[in-house]
Parts: C-alpha cells; structure tokens; sequence
C-alpha cells in the first residue's frame, strides 16, 4: 500500500487520539465518526501510538523504527482491513497484504473494487492475531468501515472480540454504529468522534489554500476532508448557492456523469435544509439566502422519504437518465403551486 494520510497534519486529532489511546483500556474499541472528519486517521493515530516504541510517549514519536514501519504499511504487528473501494477512496493502493478482498483469486484488476469486508480476509486476520507480535509490544487489527463486513464476516469476528488474544487490540471504525450487528457493539467499547469545531474546520481549509471554504465546509456538512476533496474535484461555489432555486424552477441540469447516488445525495441536502427552514430551523447546506421560498411541510416530507428509499437501492443498476429526470421532477414538483379550480 502507499503511505496513509498525514494524521498530524490535522490538528484536531491530538486530543481525542491521546485520550483513546492512553485513558481507554478495552481490547475492542468501537469508534464512531464521520470519516470527513478524519475518523479513520484518528484510529490510525491511535493504532501508531499503541505501537510506538519510544518509552513515555503519550503520541507517535515519528522517529522509532515501529513509527518508520507504520508509515510505510509494513509493520508486521498492524494490520487494516478494508474494502478495495474503501482503499481508493482513501489513497490507497488496492492489493496490499491488509486488502480486504486479498485471495479472491485471479482478475481482480477486472472488477468493480469491491464495498465488502469478506468472510476471507476476517479469516485470514484472525489467523494472524493468534500469531506472536513480531516486534514485542502488541498487535493492532483496524477495521474501516466495520460495517462494511457481512453478516458471515461479523459473526466470524465475535469470538475473537470477546476473547482476543494476549496483546492483540481492535479498532473498529464506522460512521453509524448501528449498523453493525448488536453482538458486535455488546462486545466492544463504544466511543464517539465529535470531529473538529466549525472554527478549527474553517481554519484548516483556509490554511490548505481553498477557496471560498465556508460554502464548501456547509456543503460538505462541516467535515473538513470532504469539503477539501470537494475542492480537489472542482467544487463551483457559485453554481452550489444557485443550485436550489435552479431546482425549484426546473432549470437545473447535473453535470455530465453524475451518478445517482450523488444527485439523490444533492437533493437529500436540499430537502434537509428546506424541512429545517420550513420548521422554523436554521440550513446546514445551503445559505439561507439561496433557498427557494418554504414549502408545504407535507410535500417536503413526502419527498424526504421518497429519497431515503432510494438510497437503500443506490447499487441498483437503474436507467441513470430515467431515474434523473424522475428525480428532478418530483424535486420540482415540491415547490410547484397546484393550479386552482375552475369556476
């Protein structure tokens, strides 16, 4: 794998890292936060403190050979499983020795990269917690997203929670912890990730050189790292403050290629602020100024749930042009005035 992201670079992490990593004495760590935030180089942050070699260090000292190995991915006593699409997302090469999909046989490269933690992998690090620590000081096996393990997977992971072996410590990483199995959450413990203030955020995209970053920051629902990549793909600022009333008109147009995971997320965002607004409540997306006049609360709420059962069907190979001009349609119809009766 190539080189994880630079946990200390955001500054946020020092405190919550420190505290997880030197206060909490649990085997089985079940950490929740977005990964926007920075959720998944918290846990990497304390998995590399969990390791250092540097006697008294409360924080990876960067300078021991166990923090030289980790930050190459090739400490033999740490060890992340995650989806090969995780790994892209993140940077990561796919194929590495921690790939979630590792021995799936021949023609990987062809495929779609894979959203699962397998049955496989689970096996195979499990295995690999019943080995000796290489380097003496502990093992560490990470998890991210853990929802992202089957059912198969999770119950293969049980066993293991509840009962690791000596110097082994697991973090499990996800956004909502809900999702995991209750069997899973029983046998660990439960921390939560607030993430950096709204002023910390703004100050570290200002500090990283972009652009108009509170639009970004709101747009990205105030995590950092999402409002950054926003960036890298071009976010237009402008084109977010116009985009809402565009909508309501029926005069906007999604950029070519857009799936429909990410229309239906854009209009999830728009529904969201419209329902705050029209609950009398400030937006989290939008500038307050760029929403189109208040909606009736019934239309809203009709087409808030018509959007959450999309989302539960995004791997779904729909008709993209079809579902997009459906999807706009009903969009628009929320603020479309029924045209009164005859005389």
């Amino acid at each position: 794998m190539t080189a994880a992201p630079d946990d200390a670079a955001l500054p946020w992490l020092a405190g919550p890292a420190h505290d997880i990593a030197t206060k909490q004495r649990g085997h089985a760590l079940l950490v929740q936060g977005n990964p926007g935030a920075g959720v998944f180089e918290l846990a990497l942050r304390v998995a590399r403190t969990w390791l250092c070699e540097t006697d008294g260090a409360d924080a990876p000292c960067g300078r021991c050979t166990a923090c030289h190995l980790l930050a190459s991915n090739s400490h033999p006593d740490f060890r992340a499983l995650l989806p090969e699409l995780t790994q892209v997302e993140l940077g990561w090469s796919v194929g590495g020795a921690e790939a979630a999909d590792a021995g799936d046989g021949e023609g990987k490269a062809k495929k779609k990269p894979s959203k699962e933690i397998r049955i496989e992998a689970v096996r195979d690090a499990i295995s690999w917690t019943q080995k000796s620590s290489s380097r003496g000081r502990a093992k560490v096996l990470l998890l991210f997203p853990a929802d992202a393990m089957n059912l198969v997977a999770s119950n293969a992971l049980l066993k293991t929670l509840e009962e690791p072996p000596q110097g082994v410590r697991l973090l499990l990483v996800a956004e909502d912890a809900e999702r995991l199995l209750p069997t899973l959450r029983s046998r660990c413990q439960r921390l939560l990730f607030a993430g950096p203030t709204p002023a910390q955020a703004l100050a570290w995209l200002e500090g990283q050189g972009v652009v108009n970053a509170p639009v970004l920051l709101a747009a990205a629902g105030g995590h950092p790292l999402a409002a950054r990549r926003l960036a890298a793909d071009g976010f237009d600022a402008a084109a977010w403050i116009a985009l809402p009333k565009r909508i309501a008109d029926g005069k906007w147009e999604p950029p070519a290629g857009a799936t429909v995971p990410r229309l239906r997320e854009v209009l999830q965002k728009l529904c969201h602020d419209a329902m705050a607004v029209a609950a009398g409540a400030a937006p989290r997306y939008f500038p307050a100024t760029s929403l189109p006049p208040p909606a009736a609360w019934p239309k809203l709420a009709d087409w808030s749930q018509s959007l959450a059962r999309l989302a539960r069907h995004d791997e779904h190979p729909f008709n993209a042009p079809l579902i997009t001009d459906s999807l706009l349609a009903e969009a628009k119809a929320v603020w479309t005035k029924p045209r009164g009766r005859a005389a």
